[in-house]
């Protein structure tokens, strides 16, 4: 399946099965700016921790279900600025 990117990132194959996987899911990332898109795939391709990533994804999916446009308390993507 094929999903919007970000404005500088593209999705990860993680994240892309992960949110590919729920049709409500996939709808709520569409509805998203590029702006924000890319905030949120940056908060997940950015971290260190195989762990910590796929905790990112299924937040992802999670605080998009709960109507979350972006991620909760992180500076923002600093690729955006290159």
């Amino acid at each position: 399946m094929k999903l919007s990117p970000g404005v500088v990132h593209e999705i990860p194959a993680d994240m892309l099965s992960a949110l590919s996987s729920d049709e409500s899911a996939i709808e709520r990332w569409e509805d998203l700016t590029p702006l924000a898109r890319n905030e949120w795939i940056c908060w997940v391709v950015s971290t260190k921790k195989q762990e910590t990533r796929n905790n990112h994804i299924e937040r992802t999916q999670t605080e998009l279900m709960m109507g979350k446009r972006r991620p909760c308390c992180w500076a923002g993507c600093p690729h955006r600025s290159k």
